[in-house]
Formats: structure tokens, C-alpha cells, sequence
């Protein structure tokens, strides 16, 4: 007797290409800053972990906003 063996794979995650975004972010009564730029993120990651991402980038080139409050965040896919 045989017997078949089935194989499931799970497909990898497409590129997501390049992503434009905004942040602002402000120390209440010290000072406020707006950022922007671009992003490819690896396949498989989601909004959130781009915006920790982008969060603690700011942070690591100015510790003094590691704490800041996110007051504007936009993301968006760097296409017309």
C-alpha cells in the first residue's frame, strides 16, 4: 500500500516597497519636532513596527525626545 504525502507551504510575504512618513513629536512647554522621510520595511512587518521603528530612530539621533508624545503620524505607500 502508498501512501501520499502532502506538502503545504507557506508563501513568504511580499516586498512591500517603499513608504512615505510624517511624525511630529512634542516635549509639552520644551519644544516640538516634525520628521519625515522614507522607508522599505523587511517583508512581514506591520504599521506598528514601522512606527517603533521610525519612534526610536528620532529617539537614538535626539535622546531628549526618547520620551516625546506622538502627536502626528502619517504612512503612507511612496507611490503617485
Amino acid at each position: 500500500m502508498s501512501t501520499q504525502t502532502e506538502q503545504t507551504t507557506i508563501p513568504a510575504p511580499a516586498p512591500q516597497g517603499t513608504h512615505h512618513w510624517v511624525m511630529t513629536l512634542e516635549l509639552p512647554g520644551r519644544m516640538a519636532m516634525t520628521a519625515s522621510g522614507t522607508f522599505t520595511p523587511p517583508a512581514g512587518w506591520t504599521r506598528h513596527d514601522m512606527y517603533r521603528a521610525i519612534k526610536d530612530d528620532i529617539a537614538r539621533e535626539n535622546p531628549e525626545l526618547a520620551t516625546a508624545n506622538v502627536m502626528f503620524f502619517a504612512l503612507e505607500p511612496n507611490q503617485l
